[in-house]
């Protein structure tokens, strides 16, 4: 149970975030008796409510809609005891041994341990196509969807380590695979760009932009624009990979967190523990290597754990 500090409620574990990593940290607490309070943000359910079919989580053999899955984890959520809210946490204040966070900028909460689990968000051409056909031949991560692609011709965008990473598990997957760079080279470390080159149904674009991603209902093909002549082109394809890098939802932590020089939080190697004792993150706001639904379940899970030891040595629970 909550309690009341004044008119200001304090609780045992707030989980900021409402993606696998935040639903499954809110399972394990709720199991552990913290009692956990959620609170979903402005994206309910995070990248996974615009993911069609995932086939590669485990427990679902016949794979599964993003939406309907992370239903199923705010259901399992609340069964066991978590208090989900509808609102975003819009500051912080991680200064006192007892933790403070505004939401919605008009109401405040006092916690014990804060686990966040805001997510990281894809960075987007911002084009109209690409949005229309977001989850119908258009992605952003090769991992998730490329088994969708086997045996079709596919286009990437970008041209640092992520978009060569994704051209070449592409590759072993697409008949043909088209690399769209906007400069005439690569910011992808030599290694990367070498295994690129090396590849043979890698066709690199060169000082290539997209102009609009065509398809009625599915992608079936890309219009591009050489920036040094003008000239457009289309190219025959089925699946769009956008690969220009995500930005960790993490500006509300700056001042209080240690990050890297993108904004990933860091956290002691081995666990999810910050800088700041009682705050913990898991997920994608902290993981920009693996950045999948799996993975962030497997740290949401840490931070729960985390968050248990140290309420027992703080006497709190």
């Amino acid at each position: 149970m909550s309690e009341q500090n004044g008119t200001i409620e304090r609780v045992n574990t707030l989980i900021i975030g409402s993606g696998p990593a935040g639903f499954t940290a809110a399972i394990y607490a709720a199991r552990a008796g913290l009692n956990p309070v959620l609170y979903t943000g402005a994206e309910p359910g995070g990248q996974l409510m615009i993911t069609t079919d995932v086939e590669n989580y485990p427990g679902y053999p016949e794979g599964v809609m993003g939406p309907q899955m992370m239903q199923d984890f705010q259901k399992q959520a609340e069964k066991v005891g978590t208090d989900v809210r509808y609102g975003t946490i819009t500051k912080v204040d991680f200064s006192g041994p007892v933790h403070k966070a505004i939401i919605d900028a008009d109401q405040e909460i006092e916690a014990h341990t804060v686990i966040l689990s805001t997510g990281a968000s894809a960075k987007w051409l911002n084009i109209e196509s690409e949005q229309r056909l977001n989850g119908s031949g258009v992605s952003a991560c090769a991992v998730c969807d490329g088994f969708f692609y086997k045996g079709k011709d596919v286009a990437v965008v970008g041209g640092g380590d992520t978009a060569a990473e994704e051209a070449l598990y592409l590759s072993k997957l697409c008949p043909t695979v088209h690399m769209l760079v906007r400069r005439d080279e690569m910011r992808a470390s030599k290694i990367m760009q070498d295994r690129v080159m090396k590849a043979e149904n890698i066709k690199v674009h060169w000082n290539t932009e997209t102009v609009e991603v065509l398809g009625d209902k599915l992608v079936d093909g890309v219009r591009v624009k050489n920036n040094q002549t003008n000239e457009e082109s289309t190219i025959a394809i089925e699946g769009f990979f956008v690969a220009i890098g995500h930005k960790p939802n993490s500006d509300i932590f700056k001042g209080w967190l240690d990050m890297d020089e993108v904004g990933y939080v860091k956290t002691i190697p081995g666990t999810s523990k910050t800088n700041i004792e009682g705050v913990f993150a898991a997920g994608d706001l902290q993981d920009k290597i693996y950045r999948q639904a799996v993975t962030a379940a497997g740290t949401g899970c840490m931070a729960a754990l985390d968050a248990e030891r140290y309420l027992g040595e703080q006497g709190i629970v």
